[in-house]
């Protein structure tokens, strides 16, 4: 019941600073100052659940990363298009993306718009007198804000730039600040975005305390995205303790636990996650088949429920990779596929061969409807192997980790790989991330962050692409895997259109 009056509280939020939007938004003379709308901890509070949360009638968005789950699946190697199909998401399958591409606009416009409401709510929060008996709380508010910004210009610099690695490389304008109605800012460097993101995350560890629940953000959370900044910019002796600290705070579940983590029924090993409960704003279909998702995360491959034709499906050749015997099986194939062993032959596969993702099968009697994991202790031992190889070339040791991982998803040892070279245990360790975080979002900037040094690009079955349009692989360096700045901001803002993605 109080999950329920929490996202409740958090729907009143959202509608509130919504129906104040150009306040948010930007400064506009004679409107409510946010500094006058948030006088108290308790409004600084409401304003973080506005964050945290969504109004569908409004294009606040909260924090959600349903949009990143699709774009991973659709564009990638996750997914075949499904018996269940009505046209649902050709055209990323295909590899079209240009500037009016939904998924350049959906990153581009969610994520600066989170940033604004999160600037705003920083701006507000130094005008209100603290009661000393509030200061902690008023701590975590305001460290609460810090990373949900901080994620925000994360995914802008990961999905918009060339080369998160090359500081001096166009990256993302830096809009620290509540701007007025006619700023049209420009790119600034990668270096620049590196520093805001930094900087909030710097502010946010000397704010946060220890995790009270998985569903709000702590100073775990906040190492566990400084771990994954990290390896994503090659940092990896700085990366490599953190993650294996949060490893052993947070140990690999079991069998059972796994499989009951993605039924909602236990936390063990997430650090991180949003909650997704019946009545609350995340409660809806979604845009099916679309980036502009929003909603139930198991919408975005079905209709219905894991029991019926999807329309999206698993890619064969991803389905190939995961033994039956290992629990990541049972928890992302649906009991209703039909396995045809003769897929690779028979004429009518399409029918006859049926792979239904079941990683969202729901909850609260609520088909599709599931907690978002955010950040989990498996993919800090996937950094931590990563960080192994590139921090020192220790292959040993990172094949002691994926063995660490598959012993636990198994239930029984299993054997100890070898790799001859790093790029083989680059390769490997995309392999596992492939299997360990399907449908969770990540493939899309793995293959983009790691794909050339692992040498390892989009890979789809050749009988599920080559029956729709022959789209069947991608290398890890294609253009594609930047997306172009959009032509909503192109139209409103010129002077950036100079600054387009090579390619589009």
């Amino acid at each position: 019941m109080m999950k329920k009056i929490k996202y409740l509280v958090m729907c009143l939020v959202a509608a509130l600073l919504v129906n104040c939007n150009d306040a948010i938004d930007i400064r506009q003379v004679g409107l409510l100052d946010p500094a006058n709308a948030f006088r108290s901890v308790d409004d600084l509070e409401a304003g973080v659940f506005g964050l945290y949360s969504r109004n569908g009638q409004s294009g606040a968005f909260g924090f959600d990363t349903t949009p990143e789950i699709a774009l991973a699946s659709n564009f990638t190697d996750e997914i075949s298009i499904g018996a269940g199909t009505g046209g649902q998401g050709f055209a990323l399958y295909d590899f079209v993306l240009n500037p009016t591409s939904a998924a350049a606009s959906n990153f581009w416009i969610r994520n600066f718009s989170q940033n604004n409401r999160a600037t705003v709510l920083l701006e507000a929060a130094q005008n209100i007198t603290v009661d000393p008996s509030d200061q902690a709380r008023y701590n975590q508010l305001l460290g609460e804000i810090y990373v949900m910004r901080a994620y925000a210009n994360f995914e802008l610099l990961n999905m918009f730039s060339v080369d998160v690695r090359n500081d001096a490389s166009l990256g993302i304008p830096v809009v620290d600040f509540v701007p007025p109605l006619t700023f049209q800012p420009l790119r600034d460097t990668v270096g620049d975005g590196w520093d805001y993101i930094n900087s909030d995350i710097a502010a946010a560890e000397s704010l946060l305390g220890p995790a009270t629940a998985p569903d709000r953000i702590s100073l775990d959370v906040v190492r566990a995205f400084k771990a994954r900044t990290l390896a994503t910019r090659g940092r990896y002796a700085e990366a490599l303790p953190i993650a294996n600290a949060l490893v052993a705070a947070y140990p690999i579940a079991n069998r059972t636990d796994y499989r009951n983590m993605f039924l909602d029924d236990s936390d063990e090993e997430i650090i991180f996650k949003l909650q997704r409960v019946r009545n609350g704003p995340f409660d809806r279909q979604g845009a099916t088949g679309s980036v502009n998702a929003g909603g139930w995360p198991g919408a975005v491959y079905t209709f219905a429920d894991i029991l019926s034709d999807a329309y999206f499906e698993m890619d064969r050749k991803t389905f190939n990779m995961i033994d039956p015997n290992d629990i990541r099986y049972t928890v992302n194939v649906s009991p209703a596929s039909v396995i045809d062993p003769t897929y690779m032959t028979n004429p009518n596969a399409f029918s006859t061969d049926k792979i239904i993702p079941a990683k969202y099968p729901g909850s609260e009697q609520q088909p599709l409807m599931n907690d978002l994991k955010v950040f989990r202790s498996s993919e800090m031992l996937l950094i931590a192997a990563e960080a192994r190889v590139g921090a020192n070339n220790d292959l040993t040791g990172a094949a002691q980790l994926i063995k660490q991982l598959r012993d636990a998803r198994f239930g029984s040892a299993q054997p100890l790989p070898v790799y001859a070279s790093a790029q083989e245990a680059y390769g490997a360790i995309l392999d596992e991330r492939r299997i360990e975080l399907l449908f969770e979002g990540h493939r899309f900037r793995d293959l983009k962050r790691l794909g050339v040094a692992g040498n390892r690009g989009v890979d789809r079955d050749l009988t599920d692409c080559t029956r729709q349009g022959g789209a069947c692989t991608l290398p890890a360096d294609d253009f594609r895997f930047t997306l172009p700045i959009p032509l909503s901001e192109i139209n409103a803002n010129p002077g950036i259109g100079a600054e387009q993605n090579p390619g589009y």
